[in-house]
């Protein structure tokens, strides 16, 4: 288990670039499962979850080759059938996030395969349902196979369009239905459909190889079903998480920093609710510059009731900013209230932060009142495990805003979302030292 030991209270200044979408990244990589032609992706992120994903690509058959820095080629033209329905790959299907989203086009393309609870962060329960019942939907059948711990479905005749429902507007689950009716017989139309950005992206993808996609960017896509995809190029877009935790971190250590081509218009109202903590924000064409201040002042509501940050979808607050705007809002002057709907135990690392000093009231797994410091009372080093992507750069960022020197481990939690992080924050002034296991 690596850590990170950062020597807090460094202001900072620069600029830095974001990497490429991890979510993004997820959903298109397994796209190129749905063709035997080439599939060029750029600008792909640096990261262990993409890098086990490719992984998982090769020990599938995939041919992959590296172009260039975040420049990858694959061609799934031989791909071993028999592997894919081995209980290694089971097994290591469950260990990774991202494996969730190869099930349909898997499926649509061969007709059957298994389908592990995905693995990842400990932060809740991973519905697994939108998807299981978006194939069934199109024609496949589930079967749950208790040794294996893995739904097994199987479509021999090949996937059906139809209308659909969804139950949840789950993005992962919109990513698997549309590649899955993308070879489906017909016209499948999806309402409640995730709407996010990198839905769209792969949308965008899927049409470049030849689907018939309507509706993108909307809540009802509406897809004809094409007997086969092509080859094609696509270029990622850049990470409004990691635009986010960096528009945090320029306020807890009260920085002056540019975040450098953000592509703005996709970041929806991610930047109208860091001005809601009190931070000063500039759009200048596709960057974002954070100028340094002394005091962050909390918005009330019109009738002065307490501010209330919740996540909700698209085109409303993504669930992964809450940990960095609830460790901001620590720093600000006001009380806010953070409601974190979507997954049940991912606000359970505020206790590490009560430990540094941090006053904040945990009211249920789901809702955290936060009461700023204003500055006046830095928050304290101490020694945290990293529980989470998400979490571990919000300890992070609390980190290098504390006075002392804090050590941070399980840090692989953080290198699954963010690329060289400790090296690209390092270029920006911090002081954080990575210490690599010596087991």
């Amino acid at each position: 288990m690596s850590s990170f030991i950062i020597e807090g209270g460094h202001t900072l200044s620069g600029e830095i670039r974001p990497q490429g979408a991890k979510n993004e990244a997820l959903e298109v990589l397994s796209a190129v499962l749905l063709t035997d032609g080439e599939v060029t992706i750029s600008n792909v992120p640096d990261i262990l979850d993409i890098r086990n994903l490719i992984g998982l690509f090769k020990g599938m058959g995939v041919k992959v080759r590296e172009c260039g820095k975040g420049c990858w080629t694959f061609r799934a033209d031989e791909l071993d059938l028999d592997y894919i329905e081995s209980s290694e790959f089971v097994r290591l299907c469950a260990k990774l996030r991202g494996s969730v989203m190869i099930a349909g086009p898997l499926l649509a393309r061969f007709g059957r395969v298994y389908f592990p609870k995905p693995g990842g962060d400990k932060i809740g329960r991973r519905r697994v349902d939108t998807h299981i019942s978006g194939m069934e939907n199109l024609g496949a059948s589930q079967e749950y196979d208790y040794e294996r711990k893995a739904y097994h479905l199987t479509a021999p005749e090949g996937l059906t369009g139809c209308y659909m429902l969804l139950d949840e507007a789950s993005v992962t689950g919109t990513a698997n239905i549309v590649m899955a009716a993308s070879l489906a017989k017909g016209k499948t139309t999806i309402y409640n459909a995730a709407c996010e950005p990198y839905v769209q992206q792969l949308c965008r993808l899927l049409c470049a190889m030849g689907a018939r996609i309507e509706g993108i960017g909307s809540n009802l896509l509406t897809v004809y079903g094409v007997e086969r995809l092509h080859g094609a190029s696509h270029v990622i877009l850049p990470d409004m998480i990691e635009v986010g935790s960096f528009i945090g971190m320029a306020a807890l250590t009260r920085s002056s920093i540019t975040i450098k081509d953000t592509s703005y218009e996709n970041l929806g109202i991610i930047p109208e609710q860091f001005r809601r903590l009190g931070i000063r924000l500039e759009q200048r064409g596709d960057d974002i510059f954070v100028p340094a201040q002394e005091s962050y002042v909390i918005d009330s509501f019109l009738d002065g009731s307490i501010m209330t940050i919740a996540d909700a979808p698209w085109p409303g607050l993504t669930p992964d900013l809450l940990s960095v705007m609830l460790v901001v809002a620590t720093q600000c002057r006001g009380s806010v209230l953070i409601h974190q709907k979507m997954f049940e135990s991912r606000l359970f690392f505020v206790d590490k932060l009560i430990d540094m000093g941090a006053q904040i009231i945990l009211c249920d797994p789901h809702r955290a009142v936060v009461i700023g410091h204003d500055h006046n009372f830095r928050l304290r080093a101490g020694k945290m495990l990293s529980p989470d992507i998400r979490a571990g750069i919000a300890l992070l960022l609390a980190a290098m805003s504390a006075k002392g020197t804090s050590v941070i481990d399980n840090i692989e939690q953080i290198d699954r979302g963010y690329e060289d992080i400790d090296g690209r924050l390092n270029a920006l002034g911090a002081c954080i030292r990575r210490v690599e296991d010596q087991d």
